[in-house]
Parts: structure tokens; C-alpha cells; sequence
């Protein structure tokens, strides 16, 4: 039988020679799940695409590579159309950006495919209530799993999956390892790009380890402390909810500080609130009622009405970055910009050097400037982001899942780096995880959110042992 994925020698360069995957053998017959591990940069998203047939034009690949004995890097955009159609489904790492924000989930669902939408929803645990929300109104795992969803409908031949499992609670990442494993009865080649060994070593028939460089070296960790007293408070919030547009709550009666210095723990299962209450605090949704306050000021609940002081002095930093940088912009670009914004008569070398300072403190090269967001890996993007989110200065970062996405040694780098910005400058920072080994590591506080309530509060060993224990 002819296997329906053939790699063998496949190297993809950029045009300035740098290498972004070297693959040199991965066979996947059908039925079968392969996964794809490795250190961040090693390759895992830049195969996939590859495999769907979307590299940057400015990528050069070598060698074999055929997906249902078809060579999709080699297609002309009206085959490479049909064969996406028809023969392949991919998800990648942030695939709300790839949903339109217009259509509804019941739409989204049925462009793709017949069949029963409901039914779609229910294979991937989701609530048939969903079919008339926009994807702006779900978590970040309920988006992950209807993309998953339109994939499915669709029965193709090979799914393509890039970090599944991100941004999911435990007991559903189980449930979508059964999911893969029967599609894979159902014939199916399945190929999963995962950063978490234990669940992609349960349901893979074979893994490949694509040997790729590390991400930046790894920091040392900051322990977290105890605040110290009387430390001012940075964050308040009060009484906080926020309404959907169909009037249902989504986080109800929400109340904690952040102090300086502190960091406050954010945790729940897929659904629960956590993303909607960061981007409340962050000005970005609508129907809010209650009080946020920074510094003891209240601010408008919509970032638009917000100065440009207080805008700079929170920041959002996303689980995804992908899709928040701009795939035109370089890293200096998008660097340069708040940069700008903050100081207008700021000098062209001036910012150069501002740019360059913002790079190593968080421990990028400098000649990463010139580098576009493809061009690197997550954790490198994510460090990105955080250079980006410190470039005003800012008093409070809000960490929205940043390092569910991320390989073991990416995380614990990523994470010791926020920890080093907490003790160095003092930062507030909201740590929103559903890794709970994350939040414990790197937390004195926190917040158990169930059904958009808190239903816990206090020490974070307390909120966890009391969640572990089904609390």
C-alpha cells in the first residue's frame, strides 16, 4: 500500500539561506498518526505547512515530500486550491484567525461540508448552542476545537494538526487523543505537530524527533515570593462582569488585586472565563460592568476610550502571537512602532538602539531585527511578543496561555523570563494557564474560575490542591 505522506531529504531554507525544517525520512501509511516533536525552532510548523502546501513564497524547498501522491509545494494555486478542498485539512496553531469573524459557527461549519452541525460540535465536546455564536465569542479552546471541527466534517484523506492540544484542560485532551485515534480507524493519516510528549507518545503509532536547534538558552528562574507588605496595588478589579451579545453572562461578579511585583494565578477548564476576563482587563471586549482600576484609577471598560498612558500601561500578551504579528512587518517593525508612538521625535538611531536593548532583554540576537514572523519559531515569536508588550513600559503584563503552544524547554524559558521581569522591574502579571505545574511554578496567588465564577481564591498551592482533589 502507497503511504500518504512520503518525506524523505526535505530541507526548507529561507531566502537568505537560513534553514527552517530538515526532515530526512517520515513515512505515513494510511490509518495511521505520526507525530512530529522537537525543541522549538526544530521544524514541526514549517513541515506541516509544507505538507498543506503553504510555505511563504520566499521559502525554497528541497527534496521529496508528497501528501496523497501529490507534491503540494509544487502546485499551481488553482490545483493547490483543490487539493486543500478535497484531499488534505489543516489546523494550525491559531486557527481562529483563519475563521471569518462574520459567519457564525453554524455557518462556518456548513461551507466546508453537509451533515449536521450540531453533530460536528458534539464530536469535538462542544455545545450544540454554539451553532449561533461568532467566533469572537468563544475561548480560546472552544475556537481551537471548532477549527478542529471543520477539519473533521470534512473527512479528508490526511489531517494536518499543529499543537492541538494547546489551550486545553486535561480530560479534554484526552477525549481529542480518542477523537484522532478513531478518525485513524476510519483511514485517515493523521500527522500532529505536539510539544507535549506524553500525550502525543499514548495515541502516535510512530514519533519523529526533528533534531532542531533550541530556542534562546534558557534563563534562571526567578522562585516566586510573597508580595511584600503593603506593596501598592497595581490592578483592581470589582465586581466584574461581562455580557455576551445574546445577554448571557460570560464571567460574572469577578473581584482580586495585583500588587507590584506580584504575580496572580488565572485557572479553569476550556470555556471558563479565563480569556474573556483578560481581555476585559485589557479594554477589548464589550458589556462589561463593574470596576477596573490601575493605580487606584478607573478606567473605561473599552480600551478606545482609554488615554494613551493607560493603554501602555497594560499589556496583553497572547497565546498565539502568529496572529497578532503582522506577517509584512520584520521584528524591528513591529518593535519600532510602539516605540514611536511613545516618543514622536525619537531619532532613527535612537530607536534603532531601543530596539536593539528590547531584543536582549529578552534574550533575542540583535540581528533578529530583520527577521519576519515565519522566520522564527514559537518561542522566539512569543519572546517577540513580550519585547513588543515591554516597549511601553508597562505596569501590568496579562500572559493569555503564552507558553501552552511551547516545547518543555521553550515554556520553563519563557516562563523564567517573565519571573526575571517581575523581580527586575516590578511587574504586576496575570498568568492565565490551563498547565497547572505552570501556574504553581511561577505564582503566590491565584484564581479557580468555573462557568465565568471564581469558585476559589487564595495561596495558589491551596487553589490547586483543592482543584486536584475535584474541589
Amino acid at each position: 500500500m502507497t503511504d500518504a505522506v512520503v518525506v524523505q531529504d526535505f530541507t526548507v531554507t529561507t531566502a537568505g539561506g537560513q534553514a527552517l525544517v530538515r526532515c530526512p525520512r517520515l513515512l505515513a501509511g494510511r490509518g495511521r498518526v505520526i507525530g512530529l516533536v522537537g525543541s522549538s525552532g526544530s521544524g514541526k510548523t514549517t513541515l506541516l505547512r509544507a505538507m498543506a502546501g503553504a510555505l511563504p513564497p520566499e521559502a525554497s524547498a528541497r527534496g521529496t515530500l508528497t501528501v496523497a501522491d501529490t507534491a503540494p509545494v509544487e502546485l499551481a494555486e488553482r490545483a493547490l486550491r483543490e487539493f486543500r478542498r478535497h484531499r488534505v485539512a489543516y489546523v494550525g496553531q491559531d486557527p481562529a484567525s483563519r475563521l471569518n469573524p462574520r459567519l457564525r459557527v453554524g455557518a462556518l461549519l456548513a461551507e466546508v461540508g453537509g451533515g449536521s452541525g450540531a453533530q460536528a460540535l458534539a464530536d469535538v465536546e462542544l455545545p450544540e448552542t454554539l451553532l449561533r455564536k461568532r467566533i469572537r465569542q468563544l475561548s480560546g479552546g472552544q475556537q481551537r476545537r471548532v477549527a478542529l471541527a471543520r477539519a473533521l466534517v470534512r473527512d479528508p484523506a490526511v489531517l494536518l494538526l499543529d499543537e492541538p492540544t494547546a489551550g486545553l484542560d486535561a480530560g479534554l485532551r484526552d477525549r481529542l487523543g480518542d477523537l484522532v485515534r478513531g478518525k485513524a480507524r476510519g483511514g485517515a493519516t493523521v500527522v500532529i505537530a505536539c510539544h507535549d510528549h506524553d500525550w502525543i507518545d499514548r495515541i502516535a503509532d510512530e514519533v519523529v524527533d526533528l533534531d532542531g536547534s533550541l530556542d534562546a538558552a534558557a534563563e534562571t528562574r526567578t522562585p516566586p515570593s510573597p508580595t511584600a507588605s503593603g506593596a501598592p496595588i497595581v490592578l483592581r478589579v470589582d465586581s466584574l462582569s461581562v455580557r455576551a451579545d445574546t445577554g448571557a453572562n460570560l464571567v460574572t461578579d469577578i473581584g482580586f488585586t495585583v500588587s507590584r511585583g506580584e504575580a496572580v494565578g488565572i485557572v479553569g477548564r476550556s470555556g471558563a472565563g479565563k480569556t474573556t476576563l483578560a481581555r476585559a482587563v485589557a479594554g477589548l471586549t464589550g458589556r462589561t460592568t463593574g470596576r477596573i482600576s490601575l493605580h487606584g484609577t478607573e478606567l473605561p471598560s473599552r480600551a478606545r476610550r482609554r488615554d494613551r498612558g493607560q493603554l501602555g500601561r497594560i499589556q496583553l500578551v497572547p497565546q498565539d502571537p502568529l496572529g497578532t504579528l503582522n506577517p509584512s512587518r520584520t521584528v524591528g517593525a513591529t518593535l519600532r512602532r510602539p516605540l514611536r508612538l511613545r516618543d514622536r521625535a525619537a531619532s532613527r538611531g535612537a530607536l534603532d538602539a531601543r530596539i536593539e536593548a528590547l531584543l536582549e532583554t529578552v534574550g533575542l540576537p540583535p540581528d533578529f531585527a530583520v527577521r519576519y514572523p515565519h522566520e522564527l519559531s514559537g518561542g522566539q515569536r512569543q519572546r517577540v511578543s513580550l519585547a513588543r508588550s515591554l516597549a511601553t513600559e508597562p505596569d501590568l503584563l496579562v500572559c493569555d496561555e503564552i507558553t501552552s503552544a511551547l516545547d518543555p524547554v521553550s515554556s520553563a524559558s519563557i516562563m523564567a523570563l517573565v519571573d526575571r521581569l517581575r523581580a527586575e522591574r516590578g511587574l504586576a502579571v496575570l498568568v492565565i494557564s490551563h498547565e497547572l505545574e505552570v501556574v504553581a511554578a511561577h505564582t503566590t496567588t491565584a484564581l479557580h474560575l468555573d462557568g465565568g465564577r471564581v469558585v476559589a481564591h487564595g495561596a495558589t498551592k491551596d487553589v490547586l490542591a483543592e482543584l486536584r482533589s475535584g474541589g
